[in-house]
């Protein structure tokens, strides 16, 4: 994950729910390409917000036990407002179903109380080890990393210490 757009988690409940905020920039390159005479987030970004969001409560659910949470599927998802420079994409994501390997939530950011995106989604987490043993230094840093991320942007710190990177 390159583009953290989680920037603070503003509450959380472990397995059920997470609210997390987004602050859009005018500084954030893509901007620029999107579109310069009217700058809004792109659609997908806004989705990706929801995700990532998502991804966390995975992370949770499975103690940071695996490296990689991915969108694996994206359904009825719906826009309704632009996303400009100086908002706030404020995310509720609720979880629906954890199994296994995968999950499933239902997810809306609004700016102001207006919606902005809503979807169902389904993370999917595995560990590169799984599929080349070579790589199991590689998901001990990126969970050390996500751990870190998670506290930078509000996590509470004992949820992520719960298990050693």
């Amino acid at each position: 994950m390159r583009f953290h757009l989680v920037d603070r988690i503003e509450s959380i409940d472990p397995g059920r729910r997470i609210v997390t905020t987004k602050v859009l920039s005018l500084a954030e390159e893509y901007l620029a390409d999107h579109f310069p005479t009217f700058p809004v987030m792109p659609g997908v970004l806004m989705l990706e917000v929801l995700a990532q969001s998502a991804a966390w409560l995975v992370r949770l659910h499975q103690d940071f036990a695996r490296s990689i949470v991915i969108l694996a599927k994206a359904k009825n998802v719906r826009y309704a407002n632009f996303v400009q420079p100086g908002d706030v994409l404020r995310c509720e994501v609720d979880v629906i179903e954890f199994g296994p390997d995968t999950a499933r939530f239902k997810g809306a950011g609004a700016v102001a109380g207006r919606q902005a995106v809503s979807a169902r989604l389904e993370m999917r987490s595995f560990n590169l080890a799984d599929r080349q043993k070579y790589l199991a230094a590689a998901d001990a840093e990126i969970v050390a990393e996500m751990k870190e991320r998670f506290r930078l942007i509000g996590g509470p710190p004992a949820l992520a210490a719960a298990r050693p990177a």
